[in-house]
Formats: C-alpha cells, structure tokens, sequence
C-alpha cells in the first residue's frame, strides 16, 4: 500500500481507538487519558515511518526511527484488535442487559477501557522479548517410507524468514549461526525471506551466514522478501559467501559413510536427492525464475528415490507431491507471528505450522527464525528446526 493511504488509515483507527476510550479513561484517571491520547498520536504519526524511502531513491529513515515505528505498530496492532473485542463484548452486555439481565454497565465500561491498553502493552512486552531472543531448537523426526538404512538420521537444520532489515543486524544473526553450528547437521536450509533491504544496506549483517558449517554445506532458496528487496543481487551476494542458491534445481548428498556410489542400487541406497525452487510468487518479478517443483528434478537419478524439496511458501505443496517429493521444508507463514494474526494465515496457505501430511508427502512449515516487521512475537515461539530422517 502506497504511504499516503496507509497513513491516513492508521491515523482513522487511532482516532477510532481514542474515540472508544479516551472518554471512559478520563472519567477513571484524566492524567492516564492524556497520557494514552499522546501515545496514540505518537504511534499514528511513527508507524509509516519503516517505510518511508524504501521505494523511493532517497534512503530510508535511520534506523532508530524504524525502531521506534516497529514498536508502535506492534502495539497497535494489539490495541485495535482488544478495542474490537472489548466493543463486542459491550454489545453482547447491552443485549444481554435489554433482554432483562442485571449487567453493572458503569463499571462494565470503566475497567473494559483499562483492561484494553493493559493487556495491549503487556502483550507488546512479551512479544519483545520472545522475538529478541535466539530462536529456540525445535526437533522434528520425519518418517520417509522406504527410506534406505544409510539414510537414517540424515538431519538438516532449517533456518527460515530471518528478516535482516532494520531490527535485526549481525548480532542477531552470530547467534542464529553458532545455534545451528552447535548442531552437527548433514544439511543446512534457509527456506526464504532471509533479507529486508538491499545488499549495500545490509552486506556487513549478512557476513556471519559464511560461517554456517554442515556436513554437506549450506543451501538456500528465494523468499518473497528477496524479490522485494533485489533477489539477482542477493544471489549473487549469497554465493560469494559460499552459499548454495537452488534456483529450481537439485544437488545429491550422499548418506555418512558413503564411498561413492557406483551401480544404480548404490546410489538409490546411498544418495538424498535435495532440491529448491524459486518463491511461489516469483514469477511475477522474473519470469525466468517461474518456481518449477518438476524443473528441480530434472537429472536427479531415477534410483535415488528419497527427495526432498525446499520451497518457500506451503503452497507449493501440491506440485511438490505431483514431481514425486516426500517431503516439502517450507517457511513463509511465521506461525502467525502474534495473535490474532495466526487466524488468517489459513487463508492464504495450507499449511500454518509445524509436521502434516499432504496425500503420500510431508510437508514441514517452519514459524520462522527471526521475525517480520514488529519485533513481537506472542503464541508463535520462533526455531531453529533440525529435522532428522527416519523410516516410517
């Protein structure tokens, strides 16, 4: 949405927010009203502030201002949902008053008001510190049927919507890394939505990816938020690191211990298949970057029968399960990232969060490492997720 009509929005719901409760706050505490009448009208006037400059040619604000905007969305957010719901509740009061209940509607309306900014902060709070910290390690087994004997245990940590920007810099990202390090894992996945801003911008708090170690290397595909962001840039800047971008192809790993298979039954007991494709939506940015779950196949030895795909939005799911994947590693979604908002995913994916099962395929969808736009995360814990391969 351009910034004029998101401005002018977030200005009405905060006027609408003061209008609910600025009136019975003032009859409680005329100090608290003015205080949260000038917090409201702070919050209105910083939260565009994130995206100021970020589609023009100037640079965007510094990133103390960003911060500050963060917040305050984040908040909102919160306070208009509890805003809706505290009116809901006074509507069912008043019917179920008008229907002849003894409803105490003075003290109804007071402590509603106080309640609404209270549980709005606290909210805002946890979700700070939920976000800040380093993203706890989730274990998750995958049972593959037929999986070969060599192949048990095959694990890959999946890193995922990590969201480099204005919030989250190098030091972030240090700790991510030595996490997953501390891992041991055959395979490392970045399932998208690693950057929020331009490599120029955001080179030097991207460098502590290099230091990612796994046995078979590091392997990454595009998220929505690169093709924002410059994704043929980012490519490039990702493979200087030593990175391994998969655009819509595959790469063969082969099981500890193996000696280098020679016959097709060696390679088929021997040799995981791991493949990447492009954003679900890439598409519409480079039409030579289309998000082929079949084109990531092509060449992959027909022996070699356990497959993996990296794909960054759930919705890939059913061309996955058509190429022939048993299992899909996917991202986008956040888990919601804070309630309500984990309500409307559904929406848009088929998948929210953690292991299910798509007909004769698993698909895995991470809730994220990091985190998109405000710093808050309430309901939705972030991971680092090492997934370890074992027969069904």
């Amino acid at each position: 949405m351009p910034l004029r009509p998101l401005s002018f929005l977030t200005a009405l719901l905060h006027a609408y927010i003061g209008l609910r409760l600025l009136p019975a706050l003032y009859a409680l505490s005329p100090a608290t009203a003015w205080l949260m009448l000038v917090a409201l009208i702070g919050s209105a006037a910083t939260i565009p502030l994130p995206f100021v400059g970020l589609r023009a040619s100037r640079p965007p604000l510094h990133d103390a201002w960003r911060w500050i905007g963060l917040l305050c969305m984040g908040w909102f957010s919160s306070l208009f949902v509890l805003t809706l719901a505290r009116d809901a509740g006074l509507l069912l009061a008043w019917a179920a008053q008008w229907a002849g209940a003894v409803v105490d509607w003075p003290t109804a309306q007071r402590w509603s008001t106080v309640a609404v900014p209270l549980l709005a902060s606290t909210a805002s709070l946890i979700g700070f510190f939920n976000a800040r910290r380093t993203a706890r390690v989730l274990r998750v087994d995958v049972p593959i049927a037929g999986l070969p004997r060599a192949l048990i245990g095959f694990s890959i940590v999946q890193l995922s919507d990590i969201h480099v920007g204005p919030t989250i810099k190098r030091g972030y990202i240090q700790r991510i890394v030595d996490a997953a390090n501390k891992l041991e894992a055959d395979a490392i996945a970045i399932t998208g939505d690693l950057v929020d801003g331009s490599v120029a911008e955001l080179r030097e708090h991207i460098a502590p990816l290099a230091g990612l170690r796994a046995r078979h290397g590091t392997f990454v595909v595009t998220g929505n938020h690169e093709y924002y962001a410059g994704a043929h840039a980012w490519i490039a800047e990702l493979r200087r690191l030593g990175l391994r971008v998969l655009l819509n192809e595959h790469v063969l790993l082969g099981a500890r211990g193996a000696k280098g298979a020679q016959t097709d039954e060696e390679v088929g007991a021997t040799t995981l298949v791991l493949a990447g494709v492009t954003d679900f939506t890439a598409v519409h940015f480079d039409a030579s970057q289309a998000s082929d779950p079949h084109a990531a196949l092509v060449g992959a030895p027909e022996a070699a029968t356990t497959r993996v795909l990296l794909a960054h939005q759930p919705r890939s799911a059913p061309a996955a399960l058509e190429a022939g994947f048993q299992l899909q590693i996917s991202g986008h979604t956040h888990g919601g990232q804070f309630f309500p908002w984990n309500l409307f995913v559904p929406l848009q994916q088929p998948f929210v969060a953690g292991l299910h099962r798509l007909k004769g395929m698993w698909v895995y969808t991470s809730r994220g490492t990091g985190y998109w736009g405000p710093p808050k995360r309430f309901g939705a814990p972030s991971e680092i997720t090492l997934l370890r391969l074992v027969a069904a």
